[in-house]
């Protein structure tokens, strides 16, 4: 895991911050897109099947937090990049 934090830290070491600033917003219209369609699946659901509900949300919350991770990964490597 050492290895791979010293590269992606070199990596990221040669990126112009504002650059990376874009490229994180662009980065996080996907997991922004991405939550919207899980809670829009755990409604529609919810509103087809409403004994689902529970087992629905229990899914729709692991997916988000899935989905949210991308989002924090790339504020992580903003960061390194900006820090550099």
């Amino acid at each position: 895991m050492q290895v791979t934090t010293e590269v992606l830290a070199q990596a990221a070491g040669n990126i112009n911050p504002g650059l990376a600033a874009i490229g994180y917003g662009l980065g996080a219209i996907g997991p922004g897109i991405g939550v919207g369609l899980i809670f829009a699946a755990v409604i529609n659901g919810t509103a087809r099947q409403p004994e689902a509900q529970g087992k629905l949300q229990t899914i729709g919350y692991s997916t988000f937090v899935l989905t949210e991770v991308l989002a924090l990964i790339g504020i992580v490597i903003y960061f390194i990049a900006s820090a550099a």
